[in-house]
């Protein structure tokens, strides 16, 4: 019975097989799929969005969920595409990606509002406005629902009627999506900082100086945080020794990082505006292997484990209008497809589907 009870929790912490509920498809942030995929994925279908898509998808019950710069939120049958609802945001959405959790799709806008939407019938739940715009991602903790903002606070809002619980001010914008460990949220700060807060009360418990500007979310093991820089460098922080451990920069190629990381097992993967996807040892920031594109990756991967006798996989999107598949442990890749538009967003994996938006609006969904 305890074995039984411990292969469940276990199953619970890595997430359901059909979901990427979410911005890095968990609230450590890690990029890691609870789902696998074909060993040879074709374009079952795609879905005109009208304008970029920047913001990356969301996949829950069956359903993806993907936001605009149309200014709209869009639900979509995962299996064929057909859209299902159609959600007016009122302003644009830029890299804030939906959050699904209770029967409720969250994100925010370019115009500072976050937006609280039924996901049976697409109608507004409720909305609540910030002081200036959002390019942060919702992430949902229990009953409040944590979100940054350029306004340079990072709410929690109540996932019930979107009124603050708390908020936590920096000395610049948030631009980082929160990532969440043991019930403290971690934020990569504009201001140079990476913060620990308190998700019951929104009290820092610690800050650590980066020493530079962070556009990237944090990845999260239990033990340690990874986030990249606008000073062209990989940071690994010690959470327990509440201290960076090691800073990886490119011997040659001197380019900020913007993407967020994918954590699995020894190895990070994250792109950068130096064109390339880097593969480093999470102990020791010593790079492994490197994979170069024809323009910079600022699509945050996605690590997919393979089934029984097949490499595992990462794929991301790149700005020279690829989605890349690369083996994990070598970089060696696997998989291509030519998009013919830059694709900043992320893929997301669920139910043996692999979905990324591009910058002329297209939504593509990759399977069997």
């Amino acid at each position: 019975m305890r074995l039984l009870m411990a292969l469940l929790t276990a199953g619970l912490a890595l997430g359901q097989p059909g979901e990427w509920p979410q911005f890095r498809g968990n609230p450590q942030l890690t990029g890691v799929a609870a789902s696998t995929l074909p060993a040879t994925l074709r374009l079952v279908w795609t879905w005109e969005a009208g304008e970029s898509i920047e913001s990356s998808a969301a996949i829950s019950g069956g359903v993806v969920y993907v936001a605009s710069m149309a200014g709209e939120l869009a639900a979509l049958d995962l299996a064929s595409g057909k859209l299902k609802w159609r959600y007016k945001t009122g302003a644009e959405v830029g890299e804030s990606s939906p959050a699904v959790a209770g029967g409720v799709v969250y994100v925010g806008d370019l115009g500072g509002t976050v937006h609280a939407v039924n996901t049976a019938d697409g109608k507004a739940v409720w909305t609540f406005k910030t002081g200036s715009e959002i390019k942060s991602s919702p992430v949902v903790s229990g009953d409040k629902v944590l979100i940054g903002s350029y306004d340079t606070h990072l709410y929690a809002l109540s996932v019930k009627t979107g009124t603050p619980v708390w908020k936590f001010q920096t000395t610049a914008q948030v631009h980082s999506t929160p990532g969440i460990a043991n019930g403290v949220t971690f934020i990569a700060g504009c201001d140079e900082i990476f913060h620990a807060v308190r998700i019951s009360d929104g009290k820092e418990v610690y800050e650590i100086a980066s020493q530079a500007y962070t556009g990237a979310s944090p990845a999260l093991t239990p033990t340690m945080a990874f986030f990249g820089t606008f000073d062209n460098q990989v940071l690994g922080v010690g959470l327990t020794q509440k201290k960076v451990l090691w800073r990886y920069e490119h011997p040659q190629r001197k380019f900020p990082f913007y993407a967020s990381p994918a954590v699995a097992g020894d190895r990070l993967y994250v792109g950068g505006r130096d064109k390339m996807l880097h593969c480093l040892n999470v102990k020791t920031g010593k790079a492994l292997w490197t994979f170069l594109t024809k323009s910079r990756v600022e699509s945050s991967p996605a690590y997919v484990k393979g089934e029984v006798g097949r490499a595992d996989r990462v794929f991301f999107g790149s700005n020279d209008g690829r989605v890349y598949g690369l083996d994990a442990a070598t970089g060696k890749k696997v998989w291509e497809f030519e998009a013919g538009a830059g694709l900043s967003a992320s893929p997301a994996v669920a139910a043996g589907m692999l979905v990324i938006g591009s910058q002329d609006g297209k939504l593509y969904a990759f399977g069997k």
